[in-house]
């Protein structure tokens, strides 16, 4: 049984200062001045006035792809496909003999350290890579199940019909525990959209589960994909289960055909994922949002042979994303901010997440005077607390044993 937990003068979301009160890892009370005296054993933390959020959400990240605790790998690739990154990335590793296991490891501490509380992973998993990745990322699952909240999806980073094998060995992963499947640029990458698209969607209904696709496509190639995925959604009945990422069609397309994809998503609930990545158009934000499209976000690979420039804080992705969107306003950060918390927890459908009284106590402490504040000068994290839990303090992850 968790013990009682005691979060004294926090200001949730930046509101009126309360106290509150934690007990079988669920939030039982917020109000000020909560008396505990008649509780046998319980937890107190001074919460000191600061801000009180629920968990940051990484609902896209690569955590077999990062350098971390080796010497900064220099970046001099000249391609610019997938392919070339692709083939890049696993000459590196296999130089440097990385370990997937050690190197997810490795980003999962200095994410729950950053207060994330839930993290949606895609491991390569293809016939160049095998399931090496993918059993290092299980036992960091396994590892860190008292820390974060993490799904996994069975990603064909290398290619999917282009590579012989790479489909008996997608569906083996999700055999072994996946929670969804994703795939790769139907059109692009595998140069056969229906027949792609037909094999990913077979292997979700055939297991039940999730759908995550990355889309890079542009324009109305992009676009046309989207309506492939939204047909398959609606035939085989998930909605609520796909998401689509990247999406860099969205911010290409005319308002007309923009609105009859809107739509789309809309009727089969499907959630988009996007980074406000690099120099490419991305989805107008706001606008999906307004609509009531399901909007969430997330690191990508960081220290990776990708780039240098992605963080684990999910912080500062918000922020990235405020200035690439050009927003100036607290409203528009803090909408931002729901799709780096709430919009990820819908897409990984926990339904017990929240800031209110009834839901896991998955929570953030940090110095500042707001939300939007908070954001923009990305302060040490006070505490972070999972499942009714301290896993780490003043940006150090703690014992739990």
């Amino acid at each position: 049984m968790t013990q009682a937990l005691l979060l004294k003068n926090v200001r949730p979301m930046g509101q009126d200062t309360v106290d509150v009160l934690i007990d079988a890892g669920v939030i039982q009370r917020m109000e000020p001045a909560i008396d505990v005296t008649h509780l046998d054993a319980v937890q107190i933390l001074d919460g000191q006035n600061h801000l009180l959020l629920p968990g940051l959400v990484n609902a896209h990240a690569h955590l077999d792809k990062n350098l971390l605790g080796y010497p900064w790998h220099r970046n001099e690739m000249t391609g610019r496909s997938i392919n070339d990154y692709v083939e890049t990335e696993r000459r590196v590793k296999r130089e440097l003999g990385t370990s997937a296991e050690i190197q997810s490891a490795h980003q999962c501490r200095l994410s729950v350290a950053s207060g994330i509380t839930h993290i949606r992973s895609h491991i390569d998993v293809d016939a160049g890579m095998g399931l090496n990745n993918w059993e290092g990322a299980l036992a960091t699952k396994e590892a860190f199940k008292e820390r974060l909240t993490m799904q996994l999806i069975a990603f064909p980073q290398g290619g999917m019909l282009v590579k012989p094998g790479s489909v008996e060995l997608l569906e083996e992963a999700v055999k072994m525990g996946a929670d969804g499947i994703g795939g790769l640029d139907p059109s692009t990458v595998d140069r056969d959209p229906v027949r792609h698209l037909d094999t990913v969607f077979a292997i979700a209904d055939r297991h039940g589960v999730e759908v995550d696709i990355h889309l890079h496509e542009p324009g109305m190639l992009g676009a046309f994909s989207v309506e492939l995925i939204a047909e398959r959604t609606r035939v085989l009945g998930l909605q609520g289960r796909v998401t689509i990422s990247h999406v860099f069609c969205l911010g290409m397309i005319d308002d007309a055909y923009l609105n009859r994809l809107i739509a789309l998503l809309l009727e089969n609930d499907i959630a988009i994922m996007s980074l406000g990545s690099g120099s490419s158009p991305f989805p107008p934000l706001k606008r999906l949002v307004e609509a009531g499209v399901t909007v969430c976000t997330g690191s990508d690979g960081i220290r990776d042979t990708w780039g240098p420039y992605n963080s684990a804080d999910m912080l500062d992705r918000v922020r990235l994303l405020g200035y690439r969107s050009g927003f100036r306003q607290d409203a528009d950060v803090e909408m931002l901010l729901q799709i780096a918390t709430y919009g990820g927890t819908k897409v990984m459908g926990d339904n017990r997440y929240g800031l209110q009284v009834g839901k896991q106590a998955d929570l953030l402490i940090f110095a500042g005077d707001s939300p939007t504040e908070a954001v923009m000068t990305q302060p040490v994290r006070s505490f972070v607390i999972k499942n009714g839990r301290v896993v780490a303090a003043q940006g150090e992850l703690l014992d739990l044993t």
